[in-house]
């Protein structure tokens, strides 16, 4: 007998998967989905995975992503592909990326850097130095974030 683990597809909407173990909560709170929007979401969490030993998987029926929501999954699970499904069939398929520059998107650790203060008209805007193992530098005052920080600072 196959152990199989089932979930059911969906007709229209996304699939993100090559989601990092753990971080499909993440995903879902910074797409502000709460699961009183009306979605059906599906969550696999921690299922086996060949890339990456461990994987977690998010569906999401009727929604599709904007760029800035995709580059928002790009700093937290920059290794997540994502699957368009219109259907009930793959339409699109790519990864994720981060463009050279996220502006807007986080707020600077450094509690000085003229992009924190209220009286500034400045937009946080960081360079991306890796893309892989997320390495981000501030514009204004050079402060640097790794990947493992960067969640704590996304302002969305």
């Amino acid at each position: 007998m196959e152990k199989t683990l089932i979930v059911s597809k969906i007709k229209n909407g996304i699939v993100i998967d090559h989601i990092p173990a753990g971080k499909a909560l993440n995903v879902l709170k910074v797409l502000g989905l709460r699961g009183t929007e009306g979605y059906r979401i599906s969550l696999v969490m921690n299922v086996e995975s060949k890339k990456l030993g461990r994987k977690d998987i998010v569906k999401i029926e009727n929604k599709y992503l904007s760029k800035q929501e995709l580059n928002l999954i790009a700093l937290i699970a920059p290794t997540a592909t994502i699957n368009v499904i219109k259907d009930y069939e793959v339409v699109e398929k790519y990864k994720v990326s981060l463009p050279n520059v996220v502006t807007g998107l986080i707020k600077c650790p450094n509690p000085t850097c003229i992009s924190r203060k209220q009286n500034e008209p400045v937009t946080s805007k960081f360079y991306v130095l890796k893309s892989d193992k997320i390495v981000l530098e501030c514009h204004y005052c050079g402060t640097m974030i790794n990947g493992e920080e960067v969640e704590k600072y996304i302002t969305i």
